[in-house]
């Protein structure tokens, strides 16, 4: 699916509506952050693990901060992060921390959080403080809950669950990114969406080699497309499981293309920055 991003996106309607939000978090300079933790001091240090280490920080109107700073730099590193600010500046819940903003100054990397004073549900339940703060039964239900409420406030649907109807009505054009104006050829618009989703279906069997793909895309084979576009799949509309766990973004810019890293991080980043309300 991740070409077939290039041209999909949601409705002008969603972009309009999303235009009139103002954002809740900013770009800070790393001069700021630096002034913030007392240049990253050894006593701000909150904690550290694989990705690296988070400092208590204050800026400069009393507010208190916790900023996370990259370990090492290097483009895995530089796609996690980005992928961790996109999901960040998504969320929002009580049980959820809040993203103040980022800093992308060289090979710098920070991500600044408001500052949780009880500490990360982590820390409580596995940190050098677990032993001391017991966490019982009902606590935890209501923190498994109110963590998972956060995460279907974020999840809308998949990108194949609203490309699905409009393929099997063959109304290609509202699939079409508005931002093209209409400047596209039909019939290759045509042939990515239906090959997008074959390639999406939950039937590993059914779903075309990557040299059929390369095929179909090219409309090499007349006989191939006309197949694929009277396949059982675009007959009429219907409700299609594609249980991928993938969120679809708001523009096709903002659309995640590797799955799995995203997947990873959405319970990487839940499990590390919830905290009790």
């Amino acid at each position: 699916m991740a070409f077939a991003s290039i041209f999909c996106c949601v409705k002008n309607s969603d972009r309009k509506e999303r235009g009139k939000k103002q954002p809740t978090w900013r770009i800070f300079s790393l001069k700021e952050l630096h002034s913030a933790t007392n240049n990253f001091n050894y006593d701000n240090k909150l904690g550290e693990g694989g990705f690296g280490s988070v400092y208590w920080g204050q800026l400069w109107d009393g507010s208190q901060i916790a900023v996370k700073r990259l370990k090492v730099w290097s483009n895995k590193a530089d796609m996690e992060f980005a992928v961790e600010v996109e999901i960040l500046a998504r969320v929002r819940h009580k049980n959820l921390l809040s993203l103040r903003g980022y800093c992308a100054e060289g090979q710098e990397r920070l991500i600044v959080y408001d500052y949780m004073p009880n500490l990360s549900l982590l820390s409580h339940l596995h940190g050098q403080h677990s032993s001391e703060c017991l966490l019982d039964w009902k606590r935890r239900m209501n923190i498994a809950i109110g963590s998972a409420e956060g995460i279907v406030a974020t999840v809308k649907r998949t990108i194949t669950e609203w490309a699905q109807p409009l393929a099997c009505e063959r109304k290609f054009s509202e699939l079409a990114d508005p931002k093209l104006n209409g400047k596209y050829d039909e019939e290759e618009l045509k042939r990515v969406v239906l090959v997008s989703l074959v390639c999406a279906q939950n039937q590993p069997e059914r779903r075309p080699t990557m040299l059929d793909v390369v095929e179909l895309l090219k409309g090499e084979s007349k006989e191939r497309l006309s197949e694929l576009e009277n396949d059982e799949l675009f007959k009429a509309p219907q409700a299609v499981d594609y249980n991928d766990g993938i969120s679809v973004a708001e523009d096709s810019s903002d659309f995640i293309s590797e799955e799995k890293d995203a997947n990873r991080e959405v319970k990487e980043i839940v499990q590390e920055n919830t905290h009790e309300s």
